[in-house]
């Protein structure tokens, strides 16, 4: 076979498209690194001090203007109400506990009200009650500094805590605002067993009349979180600069995606949420001007924790619609 004799010049413009191929990849290269580092840091921002509960951002459940596709039955009278929503719980899987109570008039009613259930984070208000009651008493500083150790932090579920770094500290009152605005589980730990101690809460809560609730096995019934919440309401647990204080951190928490989302923006809620398997609890006080009012609905036995949240919503919206 002839032997071909390529001309130089063909040399040279392969070596040339090899060498622009060669600056290509490189620069493609280059940004996909770059890409991956950006990427990278993002991720671990997100990782430094997470504030949502359970498997949901704190912007998914900030309340939104209430849906104004949710039609509801209006002018019905309280016995209506109650059967109204007895209806709907009952097209609902889960078992379902709900308690109202107006603050004006006392007229109440329940559904299941007094059925003792897993508090989850609902008994994180005995908890703020019980510091507030000990502040008023002068027992306990609020402006007391805690420095949590490695042990006292708990490294699951919600809070920021369990994320800073340690030797951080801590004002009682910051542990109080951390536990109802972000329901900061190591804030909640710190308070109830290191500065207040279970006993000395579970003697307040029952001196409140709260006779089903167990701090120790963290149980309540919605009625026994009506009580103690309707107390902190009206000042009756302490002192009226207290009073506003602690009620204040229960309002515009990062869990907003239940009772309030059931009212007006505009309407003030102060309440918690609690969250385990299988439970979605909302409780707290909607504060309606002139006509203020109590509702908690606890769920246990959940199927779709998404379908309950919304039929709390629903809940909310039709005691709303009927007392507005």
């Amino acid at each position: 076979m002839e032997k071909m004799n390529y001309p130089s010049f063909g040399r040279n413009i392969e070596s040339k498209n090899s060498r622009r191929s060669r600056t290509y990849l490189g620069i493609i290269v280059f940004l996909i690194l770059i890409t991956i580092v950006v990427v990278n840091k993002a991720g671990q921002v997100n990782l430094v001090s997470p504030m949502a509960e359970s498997n949901s951002s704190p912007n998914e459940n900030k309340s939104e203007a209430p849906p104004t596709n949710i039609e509801v039955t209006r002018n019905l009278d309280l016995e209506g109400l109650e059967k109204e929503i007895a209806r709907e719980v009952a097209k609902t899987q889960g078992t379902f506990s709900v308690y109202f109570y107006d603050l004006e008039s006392g007229r109440n009613f329940g559904i299941n009200e007094q059925m003792q259930v897993m508090a989850a984070s609902v008994n994180k208000i005995p908890i703020l009650a019980a510091l507030y009651y000990k502040v008023a008493k002068n027992e306990l500083d609020l402006d007391r500094i805690i420095v949590p150790q490695a042990k006292d932090i708990r490294d699951y579920g919600t809070g920021s805590i369990q994320y800073d770094p340690p030797g951080t500290p801590y004002s009682l009152k910051t542990l109080a605002r951390l536990m109802m605005e972000k329901s900061d589980n190591t804030a909640a730990y710190i308070l109830a067993s290191l500065v207040i101690g279970l006993d000395d809460i579970q003697s307040l809560v029952e001196s409140w009349g709260m006779t089903q609730t167990d701090m120790l096995s963290n149980k309540t019934s919605a009625r026994d979180i009506g009580i103690v919440t309707i107390k902190m309401y009206r000042g009756e647990i302490t002192n009226s600069a207290l009073t506003r204080e602690m009620i204040d951190f229960m309002d515009d928490s990062d869990f907003e995606d239940r009772i309030p989302k059931g009212v007006d923006s505009q309407v003030k809620v102060y309440h918690k949420t609690g969250d385990e398997v299988r439970t979605v609890h909302d409780a707290g006080i909607i504060d309606l001007p002139g006509k203020p009012y109590f509702l908690a609905v606890f769920a246990t036995d959940v199927v779709d924790a998404t379908i309950t949240k919304e039929k709390i919503v629903l809940i909310s919206r039709i005691i709303y619609e009927n007392l507005k």
